[in-house]
């Protein structure tokens, strides 16, 4: 009797090319009407290059049955929240913009303690940090008023960090960073601030800084669920938005800022028509001038 070998099939390689213009539309439009952020067409390559990634994480075979995928999950899914970091990633880091940093240190937060000492006002303070990412700016902040607010411990300090994507905020609770997020970090704030170990992000902030920060998840589109913030900072996040989506964005920001209160932009915001009754103090803050 001979012996008969059955030889399996070879699966052919799945190759993934870039999304068509028909494809590229559809996750366009859904990505805008789930999160506000605009995908312009010639961002196909980007696009391509991050839904390939998602296709191999899931195991799914195409982009069509992973925008199929997609439509049918629920805006809080764990998937939508993976896909929205790859296509909103950016660079974060501690101290980002130093002029920026220094006004906060060397007036805002000054000027805060002055007046609290003079009981001009309360020993409060409340700032949010939108598109806060993996906390980096929030901290920053947490830094800067346990520098130079005396006695900041008597205060009653609330610094919101929000995010639309859930996995940023996980490592934002963490208060972890790598060196090269740590890299403007001032030696002496290191040694005050943060404790250092192993790993890819060896730098952790301690509890004086972590006891300040609450981080949320939110989407900036929607109305915020908190305000009367004396300081809000919107830095690098409006790129990706439409002129639409820009003005939701703007109005939902500015109606959270008290009366008197400041909105601190980054400089390629563009928001100068944008935000009505507030003065422009420099050409990235703006002061709400209604009372």
């Amino acid at each position: 009797m001979g012996l008969t070998q059955t030889i399996e099939p070879i699966a052919p390689a799945v190759v993934f090319d870039q999304v068509t213009d028909q494809q590229l539309a559809r996750f366009a439009d859904l990505i805008y009407d789930r999160s506000g952020i605009l995908v312009p067409s010639h961002k196909k390559m980007l696009l391509s290059n991050r839904l390939r990634r998602r296709l191999r994480d899931t195991g799914i075979a195409n982009f069509d049955d992973y925008y199929r995928h997609l439509k049918r999950l629920k805006p809080d899914d764990s998937e939508w929240d993976a896909f929205l970091q790859e296509i909103t990633t950016h660079e974060t880091y501690l101290f980002r913009d130093k002029v920026q940093w220094d006004w906060f240190r060397g007036d805002f937060l000054v000027q805060c303690a002055s007046d609290a000492m003079a009981g001009r006002r309360q020993r409060s303070l409340r700032i949010w940090s939108t598109a806060c990412s993996t906390g980096d700016e929030p901290t920053t902040v947490a830094c800067c008023i346990a520098d130079r607010i005396p006695n900041f411990r008597q205060w009653n300090v609330r610094v919101i960090g929000t995010d639309i994507a859930v996995g940023a905020l996980k490592q934002a609770k963490c208060g972890v960073f790598s060196e090269q997020a740590m890299r403007l970090v001032d030696k002496s704030y290191c040694k005050r601030f943060f404790t250092k170990t192993d790993g890819e992000q060896p730098w952790r902030s301690k509890p004086v800084l972590r006891e300040m920060l609450l981080f949320k998840q939110h989407n900036l589109m929607d109305p915020p669920s908190e305000r009367m913030f004396d300081l809000v900072l919107l830095k690098n996040v409006l790129i990706y938005f439409d002129a639409r989506s820009k003005r939701t964005v703007v109005d939902n920001v500015c109606s959270a800022i008290r009366p008197g209160g400041l909105l601190l932009a980054g400089a390629t915001e563009g928001i100068s028509g944008l935000i009505g009754d507030f003065q422009c103090i420099k050409p990235w803050l703006y002061r709400n001038c209604t009372f």
